[in-house]
């Protein structure tokens, strides 16, 4: 054990990356720049909205949703995080262009003083096609990077730590928020808080496990500023970085060719 521990440790640190980093990302996407993972996302996104119908945005998701999804080897996890994080809103937006579209003339289902439209629903699809691609774009994003290697390549390139550590705790809350709760609702169900069974128990259940959850997130909040204080968080001056993803010499050109493309 000792042995195998030695031999990891040496290969992390021949690579230069030290054992707090962590290790590279199991696929050639995962090891992508953080910035270029947000750029992709950023650019699906807006091209979605601006392509418009349905076979643009669907192209969009198979090429830079898809894909690069398969070959990081998240595919699964892709799809069901980001049809849970689109359904409310595709649902209510699919259901208010359908029946409500104005202008709409051709009727196809009349439900009481409700009617669903043709050009309704040609149009429900295209909003739905548009979020699907926003959403996989983001949770591509979201699953392929690390919040601490985003936050090092933004310092290094001269964001106010401030604004990066904003960023880094804005995309680690709702994950750290949901693993307190499980942790709390064992412990409670461990003293026999009775969180199963029917929805008023289950309601009822809720309010042990509110409590502790904000209290937590507020004593971890005061515990997290002391250590960054202790830790010269507020000083002046730029930072030393001791590790950070370099951009590849090819991506560099690209990026710097299609900025003078657009410049044009």
């Amino acid at each position: 054990m000792a042995g195998s521990a030695h031999l990891t440790r040496s290969a992390t640190e021949s690579r230069g990356i030290p054992d707090v980093v962590g290790r590279p990302g199991p696929s050639a996407f995962h090891r992508l720049n953080p910035l270029t993972k947000a750029t992709l996302a950023t650019v699906t996104a807006v091209a979605a909205v601006v392509l418009g119908g349905l076979v643009g945005p669907a192209i969009l998701v198979g090429v830079a949703v898809i894909l690069p999804a398969v070959a990081a080897g998240v595919v699964g996890r892709l799809v069901r995080t980001a049809l849970l994080l689109s359904l409310p809103i595709a649902m209510s937006a699919f259901l208010v262009n359908l029946f409500f579209l104005p202008g709409a003339e051709t009727v196809l289902l009349r439900i009481g003083p409700i009617t669903a439209t043709a050009e309704g629903l040609t149009f429900a699809l295209e909003i739905l096609a548009r979020i699907l691609a926003i959403s996989g774009a983001v949770t591509l994003f979201y699953l392929t990077t690390r919040p601490a290697d985003l936050v090092v390549d933004l310092e290094r390139r001269g964001i106010s730590p401030r604004i990066a550590f904003v960023a880094n705790a804005s995309v680690q809350t709702v994950p750290a928020m949901v693993e307190r709760a499980g942790q709390i609702t064992a412990a409670q169900r461990a003293r026999g808080l009775d969180t199963e069974g029917s929805i008023w128990r289950r309601i009822r259940g809720v309010v042990p496990i509110v409590g502790p959850v904000i209290l937590g997130s507020i004593a971890e909040v005061e515990e997290r500023t002391m250590a960054l204080e202790a830790r010269a968080f507020t000083r002046p001056g730029r930072r030393t970085l001791l590790w950070y993803r370099p951009t590849p010499r090819a991506r560099r050109s690209c990026a710097g060719g299609c900025s003078s493309a657009w410049s044009r």
